[in-house]
This record gives structure tokens, C-alpha cells and sequence, in this order.
């Protein structure tokens, strides 16, 4: 184990994100032990408390600066597996080329235990790194909603509103920086009302997106990620394929 200053650590950051935001992504560092402290003990992730870990964040560029080329360079029409996964996978594993004398584990969004549990709560990692804002039914002194309905939490960020997404963690398992000082998240929204409106949109009306425009975003999904995304897995054949020609 290497314990090392906030100083390297943003050499590490920088480093990392160098690597990543030419293909649309952010990274932010956190402890695991901010995350294991949110989380039940079904959820905690096996390393010590001030183990260094990043959230990797996609932004609406990443659609075209990442995925598109991404499709134009593999066999994607043949793949079994998600493409959006698959690049996700081939990005994940140029952080660990970059890295080749660490130790490093990724853990991808979409990546389940055999119980089908997520591997990682990664709107929580995103919550205590201070990238994005995680709104919960907590977060509401007058709840609107019966006791016994489930309301799931979204997260915001604060230039992208709703228009991003939390694609996964990178832990840095040989390295400790005990002097990393947490970031509290962006308030982003500043009345209950709007807490309560974005969680509503979110649960009742997700598939209108309406939840990602609750504040001004910086900049939005293009023409080709909202139909992508709007368009079922089963049906996107025609669309990597007018993206690949296109590219």
C-alpha cells in the first residue's frame, strides 16, 4: 500500500483526466470509506477506508467524440453484448493500460454480483466524490407520496442537469490518501417543491426525459444519442449501421 499527498493525487487526476475528456468523460476522485458509509453491508466495497477511487462520468459529448467512433472501429453488428457496454469496457481498459504499474479495478454500472445485485452504487460514489447531486425521497420533509410506494433518487449535475450518465468506478486498490479533503455536492435545486418535482418526473414520466431539463443544462444529448437511446436494444441494428456509414 502507497499513501501518498492530495498534491499527488492531482497529479494522478489530471493525469487521468488527460486521458479521458477528449471521448466526453469526467472523473472525480472519492474515498472508499465515504462510500461504504452510505451504503448497507451488501454494497460495501473491500478496501480501506481512504483508498483512492474515481467515478467516471459520460457527458452528451462522449456520444460522439467516444461511442460513434468506437462503432466505426469494431465489429459491433456481430456483438453479443450492449454496445454502449462494450465501449464502455474498451475505455475502462485504456485507463488501466495507462496506469499498468497500479493495481486498479474497474466496476461498470451495468455489472451484477450472482445475486443480481449492482457491483456498485454509482449514483452514490457519485454523491460523495461532489460531481453529481443524488436527490432522494429523504431529501423531502412533506413527502407526496404514499408510504408504500418505492420512489427511486436521481442524480443532477450540476452543468449537465439530467444529460450524463455515471458509467462506473475506478479504485486505485494500492493507494491511500488520507489527506484528500471531501467535496459536498452542488446544491442544484434550491426548493423542496423542485426536489419533489424532479423525483415525480423521474418515477412517473422517465421515458419523456423531461427529468433531464429540470435546470438549464450546459449542453444536451444530440439528435442521434436521443434516438439511440429512445430506440429498444433489440431495434438499434439500423442505427449503428447508419452511424458506422455515417462516421
Amino acid at each position: 500500500m502507497v499513501i501518498i499527498t492530495q498534491e499527488k493525487l492531482r497529479e494522478i487526476e489530471r493525469k487521468l483526466s488527460s486521458l479521458l475528456s477528449p471521448y466526453g468523460f469526467e472523473c472525480h476522485p472519492f474515498k472508499i470509506g465515504w462510500y461504504n458509509e452510505q451504503v448497507s453491508k451488501s454494497f460495501l466495497l473491500p478496501y480501506s477506508d481512504d483508498t483512492v477511487a474515481f467515478i467516471i462520468i459520460s457527458t452528451p459529448s462522449m456520444f460522439e467524440k467516444a461511442f460513434i467512433p468506437y462503432l466505426a472501429s469494431a465489429d459491433c453488428i456481430r456483438m453479443k453484448q450492449d454496445p454502449i457496454d462494450q465501449c464502455m469496457m474498451h475505455y475502462f481498459a485504456a485507463i488501466k493500460a495507462e496506469y499498468a504499474d497500479l493495481e486498479i479495478e474497474t466496476i461498470h454500472d451495468f455489472q451484477t454480483t450472482p445475486s443480481k445485485r449492482p457491483r456498485v452504487l454509482v449514483q452514490t460514489a457519485g454523491h460523495v466524490s461532489g460531481a453529481v447531486r443524488y436527490y432522494q425521497r429523504k431529501d423531502l420533509l412533506n413527502d407526496p407520496w404514499c408510504s408504500e410506494r418505492k420512489i427511486f433518487g436521481v442524480c443532477l449535475h450540476p452543468e449537465f442537469g439530467g444529460w450524463f450518465a455515471l458509467r462506473g468506478v475506478a479504485i486505485f486498490t494500492s493507494i491511500n490518501c488520507p489527506d484528500l479533503q471531501r467535496k459536498s455536492p452542488r446544491e442544484i435545486l434550491t426548493t423542496e417543491n423542485e426536489v419533489a418535482e424532479l423525483l415525480q418526473r423521474y418515477n412517473d414520466h422517465w421515458e419523456d426525459w423531461s427529468f433531464r431539463d429540470i435546470i438549464v443544462p450546459k449542453d444536451r444529448y444530440s439528435k442521434d444519442q436521443r434516438e439511440y437511446f429512445a430506440t429498444k436494444p433489440a431495434d438499434r441494428l439500423p442505427l449503428i449501421k447508419k452511424l458506422v456509414a455515417s462516421n
